[in-house]
């Protein structure tokens, strides 16, 4: 059962990473680490003017499954909005959890991941570059959204 997790596919994936390492000038930073085995990913990315990924580099620590993920994803993020990440994040915890069919579009690639869905333990792993891909994009965005707010202190 484990051999057909690990298939020729997931290795292939897990081997190539595209945009390893990290960015000098990142906009944005998301590090996740999955606590039941360790696996971690750190991603750097700048946006472009319309809130797109620009670049994008990652640091990933994980398991061929991770590896495999990061890999997908590395092919595919240049010029993915957020909205593209939440709707593949959230269609890969569908395909982990609850039997869904997985990314389609950008991210379509993921769905190699789909007989991770039987080995629990193994999601989280999967889901790290992911979730740390999120967490880059939004605090890419957050500093470039400027602060609106009025300040009270001071206020009579």
């Amino acid at each position: 059962m484990i051999d057909e997790l690990y298939s020729a596919r997931i290795l292939r994936l897990a081997a190539n990473l595209p945009h390893s390492g990290r960015l000098a000038a990142a906009e944005g930073t998301g590090e996740r680490v999955a606590k039941l085995c360790g696996s971690k990913a750190i991603v750097d990315v700048t946006l472009d003017q319309a809130g797109r990924v620009r670049d994008f580099a990652q640091d990933v620590k994980a398991c061929a499954l991770g590896q495999a993920a990061a890999g997908v994803l590395g092919e595919t993020v240049i010029g993915a909005s957020l909205d593209e990440l939440v709707a593949a994040r959230d269609a890969m915890s569908a395909m982990l959890k609850a039997g869904g069919q997985g990314p389609t579009g950008r991210f379509e690639g993921l769905r190699a991941l789909k007989q991770v869905a039987d080995y629990p333990a193994r999601h989280a792993s999967t889901m790290v570059v992911v979730e740390a891909t999120l967490d880059a994009v939004r605090q890419a965005i957050a500093r470039k959204t400027p602060d609106t707010r009025t300040s009270l202190a001071g206020a009579a």
